[in-house]
């Protein structure tokens, strides 16, 4: 606890310091729970969403609007940002939405929802050989391998026992999420590394326009409005933009940003494993996406496996000396 911390604990009457502290753990617990349901919820609703909107304009125009409201809430506000939080916005934006949800928004017009979630699962495995790779120290329990060898075994269940059998473009779609997954992992990185501070809205916001500007842009390259009319989007496809917007981008990404700034990356991406279970749950009981015994066996494998990463990287925690940021 900083010597701030304790003069304002000193001199605050003890219920009002036990209420904030009440209140601190209802929005931390809050902020948790956005990112674990509302995120595995996203999957199916993004699957809608490209049904009959081309996909990277949906990803753009999701988060364009979202970075938007946002945006006008901060400066309402009387917030304003600094030339390194707009340039760290932009490499965020292009890692978190141009590469990563570009790719996953692509992907599912062809990848079932529920298998979408399971490949975006290895997320926590990709921060974790990044992280050791930015830090030049490769240390490794029995745990942390076993995880590693357990995700990569159940990635590779998924790719050759559900996604070749399927329909075609399927296996390419599933190396695209997984590719998705690895740059949102570098934009995890860099956003603990960029040590940057200001209010989590702002930051959200600035990294969502810069991340939908890319992304609409490349769209336009790529020629995706070609033939595309708004008299084709269906009201499901309508509802599950607004969903994304609202819910997805403005409420689950401000808190993502805000428990990236108070707690360790890796335990941040504990949602990775939450995700796939509300995410496979709701696309078999809404999207009608077949729950399979190989399907079952692989979100299995990977769910144990982001466990045992996460537990074996909280042991190298215990057993090294270095200092962490406290939370607030």
């Amino acid at each position: 606890m900083s010597d701030t911390t304790q003069a304002i604990a000193q001199v605050t009457p003890p219920g009002e310091l036990a209420a904030a502290r009440k209140a601190g753990r209802v929005r931390v617990i809050l902020a948790f729970l956005a990112i674990y349901i509302i995120w595995g919820s996203t999957y199916l609703a993004i699957r809608y969403a490209v049904e009959t909107i081309p996909p990277l304009f949906a990803a753009g125009f999701r988060h364009l609007s979202a970075g938007s409201i946002l945006l006008v809430w901060c400066l309402a506000k009387g917030l304003r940002p600094t030339w390194p939080q707009i340039r760290a916005s932009i490499v965020i934006g292009f890692f978190f939405f141009l590469l990563g949800h570009g790719s996953l928004h692509w992907a599912e017009r062809i990848v079932p929802s529920g298998l979408a979630s399971l490949l975006v699962a290895s997320e926590p495995i990709f921060v974790f050989l990044l992280s050791s790779a930015a830090a030049r120290t490769w240390k490794l329990t029995g745990m942390l391998v076993a995880g590693i060898l357990l995700g990569l075994a159940g990635v590779a269940l998924l790719l050759y026992g559900t996604s070749l059998e399927s329909r075609p473009g399927m296996t390419l779609a599933s190396f695209a999420i997984l590719f998705g997954a690895f740059a949102w992992s570098i934009g995890v990185i860099y956003s603990r590394r960029s040590h940057l501070s200001g209010n989590p809205a702002l930051l959200s916001a600035l990294s969502l326009l810069s991340g939908s500007i890319m992304l609409l842009v490349t769209a336009g390259l790529t020629g995706e409005a070609r033939g595309f009319s708004i008299a084709q989007v269906t009201p499901k496809s309508w509802l599950a933009l607004a969903y994304l917007i609202l819910f997805g981008s403005v409420v689950a990404f401000s808190a993502y940003s805000w428990l990236l700034e108070h707690y360790s990356p890796t335990l941040v991406a504990t949602h990775t494993y939450i995700n796939p279970v509300v995410a496979v749950f709701l696309g078999w009981l809404y999207g009608g996406e077949a729950l399979t015994l190989k399907v079952g066996l692989a979100a299995a494998m990977v769910v144990g496996a982001v466990v045992l990463v996460d537990r074996g990287t909280n042991q190298l925690h215990h057993l090294s000396p270095s200092p962490s940021k406290s939370s607030e």
